[in-house]
């Protein structure tokens, strides 16, 4: 399991949030969890900012909830669906990541 491999959402939310993506990197894949950010279901593309980064997952349209980063056991995931490790998607990810929890 790779850093930005995006899963289905195994949990019961999965109606308004379908994919998680693993932010978690790859160094500590010995822990049973793997740190997630939700990607939900927006009904069309909202304008691009930096706290929301926006997907195109399986042709539906998916932003990251920041405010809801979560864990979840690797076991539960299966098998990645996409890859978000491109050099724009993995750079919008890590810039929502540092804009939230940066002191500045």
């Amino acid at each position: 399991m790779a850093q930005f491999d995006v899963f289905r959402n195994p949990g019961k939310q999965r109606s308004t949030i379908p994919f998680l993506v693993v932010l978690q990197n790859k160094r500590f894949d010995r822990v049973a969890t793997r740190f997630v950010a939700p990607l939900v279901l927006v009904a069309r593309p909202p304008p691009e900012h930096y706290l929301f980064p926006t997907f195109i997952i399986e042709g539906r349209h998916v932003t990251m909830d920041v405010y809801n980063l979560n864990t979840v056991l690797a076991a539960k995931l299966g098998d990645p669906i996409a890859s978000l490790a491109d050099e724009d998607s993995s750079a919008k990810l890590i810039r929502a990541i540092d804009e939230f929890t940066s002191q500045a």
